[in-house]
């Protein structure tokens, strides 16, 4: 990341090439570790519901935020509507995040073969045969799924947002 992270992230905040031996730590200290990853643009209460259910599945959680670079070319060129240091921010501020790190992939498969969790958290919506599937089952990690809040995804907040603008 380019910028200087604000005091208060900067024991969160993992660079990911920095991402391998921070895991390593965490595992030498015998701490089990769970992974969440999404764009969380527009966070909101279905996030913050995903990711205090990621942190309840083991004693660390990391949360990986696809780029901006990686929203634009799996969501739209008009996303992410936050820029990635501010989601940083607002992820990393969270209490029951102990880490939070980013990739340029549109899929977060090579990351997770990277920390090998001890599981990776994914919206039930997605269900087990989601995008990580494959890299969950060759790194020997668990899914847990989480059922969605309904009405409360960033896609049905942005058309709320459109109808009160007309």
């Amino acid at each position: 990341m380019q910028t200087q992270a604000p005091a208060w992230l900067e024991k969160k905040l993992v660079e990911p090439q920095n991402l391998e031996m921070a895991v390593l730590a965490i595992k030498q200290k015998g701490r089990s570790i769970a992974t969440l990853n999404g764009s969380f643009d527009l966070l909101h209460a279905g996030h913050l519901y995903i990711i205090h259910q990621a942190s309840l599945q083991a004693d660390c959680l990391i949360v990986a935020l696809n780029s901006d670079s990686s929203i634009q070319r799996y969501k739209s060129t008009k996303r992410p509507f936050v820029p990635l240091k501010y989601r940083l921010e607002m992820v990393g501020a969270l209490e029951f995040v102990d880490y939070v790190t980013w990739f340029d992939e549109t899929d977060p498969c090579e990351l997770l073969l990277k920390i090998r969790p001890d599981v990776h958290v994914n919206g039930a919506e997605y269900g087990a045969d989601c995008i990580e599937a494959a890299a969950v089952k060759k790194g020997g990690t668990r899914l847990h799924l989480v059922d969605r809040i309904p009405s409360l995804s960033t896609t049905e907040l942005i058309e709320k947002i459109r109808q009160c603008a007309l």
